[in-house]
């Protein structure tokens, strides 16, 4: 468990001055990106079979405990503003329930009956994705969660800190981050907590970006829920097919906000046709785009 260990090299820590210390922890934030980079292949094997088997439906499920779920439901909760992921298709579980997003509950990461009456309310099943996350790789709550998923026939991403632990053993896609021990002995909230937190922006991003929901490095799936994000996708509009503002404004309207319904109509197709080149292209932009110069 080398998350666990105490490293000699920052045994006297808190004897160092200020400029020291902050060095220290800097430089162990360089130790973990490089954790990531070394799980690049693990990363992309993950996100490319979870496009597979969220490309028509099911849902996206994250669990964990303490710093670690509190990662994987940031993740989560992001997914849906962003790239306008489907609330009914998004599930977040964290030991401990919506308390332990702002304070530890008390034993809630050693509790499998938990874990497992989760995943049974919910009707996990072969359609859907679970991504466990787990410094130590043994969180009995994360792990119950992955262990029944996996039962039910859903595909599972593991990640953590330690190898050779369950939760890495009994995923299908494991995802190893090498961090090693941390500057505070057990702290996982330091090296561990910043690669588990790149590791899911690249998974999540990577996985949406293979489902079509990013078109030339835009979001144009985002959810227009203010003014910033209104303004955001008629921005968008101008910029990928030169429109003004004014007709980017009134083909927002006409799509009910939906940005890539709004491109096909400034290219000319009514709304019926819109949405049906979309639907042809699996939600892929830039292949209904394609198929309006050749619609066979």
């Amino acid at each position: 468990m080398k998350t666990e260990e105490s490293s000699p090299r920052y045994s006297s820590i808190d004897r160092w001055e200020p400029a020291d210390v902050l060095e220290s922890l800097i430089e162990g934030q360089f130790s973990a990106v490089a954790a990531v980079r070394a799980a690049l292949p693990a990363i992309r094997s993950a996100a490319v079979a979870m496009e597979a088997r969220l490309r028509e439906r099911g849902r996206l499920v994250y669990a964990g405990a303490g710093t670690s779920g509190r990662l994987a439901v940031q993740d989560g909760a992001e997914l849906t503003p962003t790239f306008g992921w489907p609330n009914d298709r998004l599930l977040l579980l964290i030991a401990g329930g919506r308390d332990a997003l702002l304070q530890s509950v008390e034993g809630a990461e050693d509790d499998i009956a938990n874990a497992r009456q989760l995943i049974g309310q919910h009707g996990i099943n072969a359609d859907d994705v679970l991504v466990a996350v787990a410094a130590s790789g043994t969180t009995p709550f994360t792990l119950a969660c992955l262990r029944e998923s996996r039962t039910r026939g859903a595909l599972t991403v593991g990640i953590a800190n330690n190898r050779g632990t369950p939760i890495l053993e009994e995923s299908h896609y494991p995802i190893f981050l090498d961090t090693g021990p941390e500057p505070i002995a057990g702290s996982t909230r330091l090296k561990a907590g910043t690669a588990q937190k790149i590791t899911l922006n690249g998974l999540s991003t990577l996985l949406m970006i293979l489902l079509g929901r990013v078109y030339r490095g835009l979001m144009v799936d985002v959810r227009a829920s203010n003014e910033k994000l209104v303004r955001r996708s008629e921005d968008m509009l101008v910029q990928l097919t030169g429109c003004s503002q004014g007709d980017a404004r009134n083909a927002l309207n006409s799509a009910s906000g939906s940005v890539k319904l709004a491109v096909l109509l400034l290219h000319g197709c009514d709304l019926k046709l819109a949405e049906d080149l979309l639907d042809r292209a699996k939600g892929h932009l830039c292949k209904a785009l394609d198929l309006i110069d050749s619609p066979d």
